[in-house]
């Protein structure tokens, strides 16, 4: 357990259950005091959730195999998912890449720190775990002071998958964190609300044509215009098929998913409305909810929907946030509407794909 004995000592016990430690899971602020105190953990290799810009993290020294080995059983993550390595600083990059290609350096000038992960051929200091035994490692600088500070007080390259149970909504507040992973890890920092609230854009370099692997904070369109030519990996609105290898997290796996099912409409939007309206008076009996933009919601009066913003980039903010408060709320039932994917709604669908398990509806 963790526990606080006066001035910045800790005093920690834990038991173990099932193979995992059982922690009195604490939640600190993100002043200097606990930053040092999580950078602490990290160095004895202890696991803690770090907030960023994006999604809250899972993180552990990315060159420690038992701190690798505690991200996936805090989150019982597949073995055969990368994780991110997250960094502070550029000098960072030595050792933890053999080269840094064309692509990549002109994407860190224009996007570090920031949402951008960039996939780059794997250096020595990194272990197979961390990259599922692919010869390639996905590399962030992430924006948020509290994560920065606590990697640099830390001195690690830090390995950080979302800070939530596998298969479920990302996390965007501490308090989310807690409700997956309490009693699993010793701490979480509290960064306040995630800025972005979706995970970042994964942009393998390692080819002749850069491919985005997962959308994310850092639209296609923006990289295009940076790189020229850009491909967008078909996985990004279909299954990875089942036996491939997944180059990047989020690509394959259950992801997202509330607990109730949820079906996603797509189509016009006059058209999305009155289905989403239809559906739900038809499945009374399943405790149906509605996920909608403002425009949509304003026409389903008497029914129980949660608005996830007035636009697509509010949307993208809210979308896991929502898809918690569904289920804090009890829904059996989750119709969600289908929003445009130009842009960061590219990132959204990505998202709301994942968390109907494809089940979508055209109308």
């Amino acid at each position: 357990m963790l526990r606080r004995d006066g001035g910045d000592r800790i005093d920690r016990r834990f038991l173990k259950k099932g193979g995992l430690n059982v922690y009195d899971t604490k939640v600190w602020p993100g002043t200097e005091t606990y930053i040092r105190e999580a950078a602490k953990l990290l160095q004895r290799g202890e696991v803690v959730g770090m907030p960023t810009e994006t999604v809250y993290g899972l993180a552990g020294d990315a060159t420690n195999p038992e701190a690798v080995a505690r991200i996936f059983a805090a989150k019982s993550r597949p073995s055969d998912n990368p994780l991110i390595v997250h960094i502070a600083a550029r000098e960072q990059l030595e050792g933890l890449v053999r080269r840094v290609p064309e692509a990549a350096r002109k994407a860190m000038e224009a996007f570090w720190p920031g949402p951008l992960t960039l996939i780059m051929p794997k250096g020595e200091k990194v272990g197979q775990a961390v990259t599922a035994g692919l010869d390639t490692v996905a590399v962030r600088w992430p924006a948020h002071p509290v994560a920065q500070r606590l990697i640099l007080a830390s001195g690690l390259p830090i390995a950080a998958p979302s800070a939530n149970t596998s298969g479920r909504p990302s996390t965007t507040e501490a308090r989310h964190v807690l409700e997956d992973l309490g009693g699993k890890i010793p701490a979480i920092l509290d960064g306040g609300p995630s800025k972005v609230g979706l995970e970042s854009t994964v942009l393998d370099t390692t080819g002749e044509v850069p491919v985005v692997l997962r959308p994310g904070g850092v639209t296609a369109e923006e990289l295009r215009g940076l790189l020229g030519e850009v491909r967008v990996h078909e996985s990004a609105l279909m299954p990875l098929e089942k036996d491939a290898a997944a180059p990047s997290p989020g690509m394959k796996h259950k992801h997202y998913a509330p607990k109730a099912p949820a079906i996603l409409f797509e189509g016009e939007v006059g058209h999305v409305a009155k289905a989403l309206g239809s559906w739900y008076d038809e499945h009374l009996e399943e405790n149906p909810y509605i996920l909608a933009l403002a425009d949509v919601a304003k026409n389903l009066g008497g029914r129980r929907v949660r608005v996830m913003g007035g636009s697509t980039g509010e949307a993208a903010h809210s979308v896991f946030a929502e898809l918690r408060a569904l289920d804090e709320a009890g829904a059996g039932l989750i119709l969600i509407q289908g929003v445009d994917k130009a842009g960061i709604g590219l990132a959204v669908m990505n998202r709301l794909l994942r968390a109907s398990g494809f089940h979508v509806v055209e109308v």
